[in-house]
C-alpha cells in the first residue's frame, strides 16, 4: 500500500519542518507550503491526501484554502489547527467539510491519533466504495438479458425507482426473473451494502410465516423456547423482498400494511412495537385485481404496495430473446461443466423459439442445462431436446406463405393424431376409435409422422 501523503500549510516555517520531521517518522510522505496560495497549487500538482493546515494566516484564511482545495478535488480531507480563541472557526469548518481541529499547542500523539483515524475512516470508505460498485456490476440490469421493447422499457422503469425508496410492486408469471429485477433495484440503491433479505410468502404455513416476518417472543406458542428477531428486523436499513405476496393471509396483509405506514412491527406474542427503516419489494405472479374483488386481498395494501408497478412480460411474448438468452445459458454451463463450447442448431432453435415456455426463463434454462449434460453432440440438435418440447411445438407447425402464416392440413392431422395419442395414454386401439378411423390407417400415419410417445424423465 503506498504511503499516505501529507500537506502542512502554517505561516510559521519552524511548525512546518516540525510536523514534517515528525510525519516522515511516522511513514507518511509530507510536503509542506507557508501560505494559502502556495498550498492550492502544491494541491494541484501532487494531489495530498490528508491537508493539515492552520485556521488563521495571512493572505487566506484556512477556511478559504479549505473552500479552494475541495474545488479542485472534493476528495481531500482537512485537518485544521487552531488557537483555543479559534474554535467557533474550526467548527465553522468542520460544517464545511473539515474531517477535524485541533487546538495549539497540540501534543504529538494527539496529531498521530487524529490523522490515523481519518485514514483509518477514508480506506474503509474506499473499501465500502470498491464493494458497492463491484455489488451493482455483479447484480448489474444487464443481467435481465434481452431486447424486446417490453424489456428494455421494463429495465428503464426499474432502474428509474432505485432513485427513491418507494415501495415496489413487481408482476410477472413465475419463472421471469422477478428476483433478478429485486436484486438489481437493492443493489444500485443508495440502501447498497445494506441487508438484502428474501422470503417466498408462499412456501410457509401462516403461523410460520408471521414468526419469520415479525418475530416472537419466548412463550408465544408451542415450540417459542427463545426470542427470534424477524426479518424484517434483520432487513432493517436494508431492503426486503417479500415474493409471492399473493399467497399471503387477510392477517399477515394487515400487519404488512401496518410496517407500511408506520414503520414499525411487533413480534407474535409481544405488545412493543419495534421501528423498522425498511424498503419493502414485493412480487407476484397473481392478479391482485382479482384477488381485491374476491375479497382475498386488501385493497388498501394492494394500493400502498402498487406505488411503483413493474411488469415483466412472459417468455413466451418476447421470443425474439430466447436466441440470446440460449447463447448466454449455452456459455455459463458449458464453462461450469468444463465443457468444449456447444452451438445450437437452426432447426433446434426454431423448435425452441415455437415452444411456449410456461416455465418462462427459469425452465429455459433447465432445459439448456438438462440438454448439455445428456448431449455429446458439438452441436445441439432438436433431438437432444426433451420430448415434452417437441410434443408442445408439434401443433404449432405452419407453412409461411408471404406474411400470411398458414397451417397445412397434414400438419393439422399430425398435431390432432399426436394429442390424441396423447389424451389416450398411446392406446392405440383407442385412440383409433376417437379418431373414427381404422387401427391399421393409424398405424401408417404413425409411420408416416414418426410419431413416438414422450418419454418422462
Amino acid at each position: 500500500m503506498s504511503k499516505a501523503r501529507i500537506l502542512v500549510v502554517d505561516d510559521e516555517e519552524s511548525m512546518c519542518n516540525f510536523m514534517e520531521i515528525m510525519l516522515v517518522k511516522e511513514g507518511y510522505d509530507v510536503i509542506h507550503a507557508l501560505n494559502g496560495n502556495d498550498a492550492v497549487e502544491q494541491i494541484k500538482k501532487q494531489t495530498p491526501d490528508v491537508v493539515i493546515a492552520d485556521l488563521t494566516m495571512p493572505e487566506m484564511s484556512g477556511i478559504e484554502l479549505l473552500s479552494k482545495a475541495k474545488s479542485i478535488d472534493e476528495n481531500i480531507d482537512f485537518i485544521m489547527m487552531t488557537a483555543f480563541a479559534s474554535v467557533d472557526s474550526a467548527i465553522e469548518a468542520m460544517r464545511n467539510g473539515a474531517y477535524d481541529y485541533i487546538t495549539k499547542p497540540f501534543k504529538v500523539d494527539e496529531i498521530k491519533f487524529t490523522l490515523k483515524k481519518l485514514l483509518t475512516q477514508a480506506s474503509i470508505d474506499e473499501e465500502n466504495k470498491s464493494l458497492r460498485s463491484t455489488l451493482s456490476s455483479e447484480f448489474s440490469f444487464d443481467n435481465f438479458i434481452g431486447k424486446n421493447p417490453l424489456v428494455l422499457k421494463m429495465k428503464e422503469v426499474a432502474q428509474m425507482v432505485t432513485r427513491s425508496d418507494s415501495t415496489v410492486l413487481i408482476r410477472g408469471e413465475s419463472g421471469t426473473g422477478k428476483d433478478l429485477i429485486a436484486k438489481a433495484i437493492h443493489y444500485h440503491s443508495n440502501r447498497v451494502g445494506k441487508p438484502f433479505i428474501t422470503i417466498n410468502c408462499a412456501a410457509l404455513p401462516e403461523t410460520l410465516l408471521e414468526s419469520e416476518l415479525f418475530g416472537h417472543i419466548k412463550g408465544s406458542f408451542t415450540g417459542a423456547i427463545k426470542d427470534k428477531d424477524g426479518l424484517f428486523k434483520v432487513a432493517d436499513k436494508g431492503t426486503f423482498f417479500l415474493d409471492e405476496i399473493g399467497n399471503t393471509s387477510l392477517s399477515i396483509q394487515v400487519k404488512l400494511l401496518r410496517v407500511l405506514e408506520e414503520k414499525v412491527i411487533t413480534p407474535v406474542g409481544s405488545t412493543n412495537p419495534i421501528t423498522v427503516d425498511v424498503r419493502l419489494i414485493a412480487a407476484t405472479n397473481a392478479n391482485l385485481e382479482l384477488e381485491v374483488e374476491a375479497n382475498r386481498f386488501r385493497p388498501d395494501l394492494f394500493y400502498r404496495l402498487n406505488v411503483l408497478p413493474i411488469q415483466i412480460p412472459a417468455l413466451r411474448d418476447r421470443r425474439e430473446d430466447i436466441e440470446l438468452l440460449v447463447n448466454h445459458f449455452l456459455k455459463i454451463y458449458t464453462q461450469k461443466m468444463k465443457l468444449s463450447p456447444k452451438k445450437i442448431s437452426p432447426e433446434a432453435l426454431k423448435l425452441l423459439v415455437s415452444y411456449d415456455w410456461p416455465g418462462n426463463v427459469r425452465e429455459l434454462e433447465n432445459t439448456v442445462e438438462r440438454t448439455l449434460l445428456l448431449s455429446k453432440s458439438a452441436v445441439l440438435a432438436p433431438a437432444d431436446f426433451p420430448d415434452s418440447i417437441k410434443q408442445r411445438t408439434m401443433s404449432n407447425e405452419v407453412v409461411t406463405d408471404g406474411d400470411a402464416v398458414t397451417p397445412t392440413l397434414e400438419s393439422i392431422e399430425k398435431a390432432y393424431i399426436f394429442w390424441t395419442l396423447n389424451q389416450t395414454n398411446w392406446q392405440k386401439s383407442k385412440a383409433a376409435k376417437v379418431l373414427g378411423i381404422d387401427p391399421s390407417t393409424l398405424y401408417r400415419k404413425i409411420d408416416r409422422y414418426d410419431l413416438k410417445k414422450p418419454q418422462m424423465i
